[in-house]
């Protein structure tokens, strides 16, 4: 999958160096033993992983299909209740996550997490929260925030950034947005 995903990976000695490819490795073992009702060991297992992937987090609890490809790795986020299917891609700070504190009912199990179907890809610092579906063959854009299910083969993306003042000064259209602003301030929301 590393070879087909990434042009930059030549050889299989480079491939082995690929943090994505260490993260899913021990996120089947942790996943395994997780599945046993095994305590505590799967945590254990995630929590080494995500120290020498560099912060790559997958929960022992989460379901992920063949062919799953994380893309430079760094501060991903996979939650418990997520169920991710086959030949998913994602790139850096990828967030499957929830939306509040759940705390489910004794005996019963509360999806939180989403579900992202098969061929699906999520760009750089995507964040898909909550139990919705991303339906199968999506593209999310970087610095997407998804709260809501997905159909399939849909194609979803964050605003772009927009430029404000040029050469310090604001833009004619721009003017209500940068009051205030003098020059000084290095960021202001």
């Amino acid at each position: 999958m590393i070879f087909e995903k990434d042009p930059a990976c030549r050889n299989i000695i480079e491939a082995l160096t690929y943090p994505g490819l260490w993260a899913i490795f021990y996120h089947r073992i942790a996943h395994a033993l997780h599945k046993a009702h095994i305590p505590i060991l799967p945590r254990l297992i995630s929590q080494f992983a995500r120290i020498i992937t560099g912060g790559i987090e997958i929960h022992p609890g989460a379901q992920i299909g063949k062919r799953f490809f994380i893309d430079h790795g760094a501060g991903v986020v996979i939650g418990e209740t997520a169920v991710i299917g086959d030949n998913v891609m994602l790139y850096h700070q990828v967030t499957l996550g929830a939306t509040g504190w759940w705390r489910p009912s004794p005996g019963r199990k509360q999806k939180r997490h989403p579900s992202i179907e098969d061929d699906v890809t999520i760009g750089v610092g995507a964040a898909v929260l909550g139990p919705i579906t991303i339906g199968r063959g999506s593209k999310i854009g970087a610095m997407a925030l998804v709260l809501e299910s997905v159909s399939p083969n849909s194609v979803v993306a964050a605003k772009p950034a927009e430029l404000l003042m040029k050469g310090g000064a604001p833009l004619e259209k721009h003017e209500e947005l940068t009051q205030g602003w003098n020059g000084e301030m290095d960021y202001q929301i």
